[in-house]
């Protein structure tokens, strides 16, 4: 029998059963339609290397029979970072390309806009990239999961890491949106907990991709914090390490760096990157478990090239969506959503779950120390530090979410 797709008529359903043969399992009747959305031309060090990743990863889907027998259709869009563009796109998708579903967004203004979309349209969104914890606590909804770990998770992985050191006065910059104010607020609190000893003297918030390093870098200094924490990336983290080396901000000074070992922010520093700045990142290159290196395999052998973090990211997406699409009875919002509660996926990092309570996965992020080895900058002395550790208990996440 055939799973019903949204707006499929009884009429319709009644002369399906009535000419369709029986089968092993519940089949679609045609290729399944996904809409993804994404800054593609916006943030390209990070999507290109997330778009490769989930295309791969459909590629291996698709040539094992898709789901239930069925092909899965991606149709993909560049938002170019614009919450607005975004939205317009997402109503165009499921008026006119009928998905049964959105995915993607990368930052995080845009991610909490189709967050509010999707309850208003009452379609099911998996954010796959955007790390503000508002998109799952102060704004979650019922239509809204998110996969990688929070700004509030990977807060508290480097905090955890942060409150061995001797460091007692720190300061902390970051860029002014969603992302940034999440990501020293969270840290800030986890310390504190840890090192009620501690304090935070400084604070700079550079507008995102607009940094003016110099003067950044000068308040930083002025301060004489014996820590720095960071939360900038892409263009922002090379400006602030180049200035921050010409000025000496680093000498004697421990920093603490959200994503910023992640191979595409910490590769185009070369032998400028920082060394032993404490991250989370991606070191792929390190990563030894079998399933891990077969994905590995598999992206180097369809690209040419190595993955970057935007790679597992877009892959582990499209495993959560065909995951999602073969649970699920049938292809209306009400049964996906039923069918994302608790749902839980392999991956090439081990299962993924999306917890009911506050619809975060349980995927975890890698916590090192740079170095540059060779040449090229890596992650040394690294873990893999698991999602469900770092979030709070269902119970203490129910408080966090409105009523709905």
């Amino acid at each position: 029998m055939k799973l019903l797709r949204p707006g499929f008529g009884l009429l319709a359903a009644l002369a399906l059963l009535s000419t369709s043969p029986l089968t092993s399992g519940p089949a679609y009747a045609e290729a399944i339609k996904v809409g993804e959305i994404n800054s593609y031309t916006r943030l390209p060090a990070f999507t290109e290397p997330y778009k490769k990743g989930w295309e791969l990863a459909l590629e291996e889907i698709n040539a094992a029979g898709g789901v239930k027998g069925e092909q899965i259709e991606v149709v993909s869009r560049d938002d170019a970072g614009k919450p607005g563009t975004a939205i317009k796109i997402a109503e165009e998708m499921l008026a006119s390309d009928e998905v049964v579903l959105l995915w993607g967004g990368f930052f995080s203004n845009v991610g909490l806009a189709l967050t509010d979309f999707a309850k208003q349209r009452k379609a099911l969104y998996i954010a796959t990239e955007p790390l503000s914890d508002a998109l799952v606590w102060s704004n979650g909804n019922a239509y809204t999961y998110r996969l990688r770990p929070s700004t509030h998770m990977q807060a508290a992985m480097l905090a955890e890491a942060a409150a061995k050191l001797p460091a007692k006065r720190w300061a902390t910059v970051a860029p002014n949106y969603a992302y940034g104010t999440d990501g020293v607020a969270r840290f800030k609190e986890a310390l504190m907990k840890l090192r009620p000893d501690v304090e935070f003297i400084e604070e700079q918030w550079p507008p995102l991709f607009k940094i003016d390093a110099g003067a950044t870098v000068r308040a930083l200094e002025a301060a004489k914090p014996d820590a720095i924490y960071n939360v900038t990336f892409g263009g922002d983290l090379a400006e602030l390490v180049r200035e921050g080396d010409l000025r000496g901000l680093f000498e004697g000074r421990e920093v603490v760096s959200l994503l910023s070992g992640e191979p595409e922010y910490l590769d185009p520093l070369g032998v400028e990157a920082p060394e032993g700045w404490i991250v989370t990142g991606y070191p792929w290159y390190a990563i030894e478990d079998a399933a891990h290196k077969a994905f590995v395999e598999a992206y180097q052998k369809r690209w040419g090239e190595d993955p970057k973090n935007g790679s597992l990211v877009g892959y582990n997406s499209m495993l959560a969506v065909a995951a999602v699409l073969e649970k699920a009875e049938s292809l209306e919002t009400d049964d996906l959503l039923a069918a994302m509660e608790g749902l839980t996926f392999d991956s090439p990092i081990g299962p993924i779950t999306f917890r009911a309570s506050d619809h975060q996965s349980t995927m975890g992020a890698w916590v090192g120390k740079t170095a540059v080895q060779d040449g090229k900058p890596v992650m040394v002395d690294w873990y893999y530090a698991q999602g469900q550790d770092y979030l709070p208990s269902d119970e203490e996440a129910l408080k966090l979410r409105p009523a709905e």
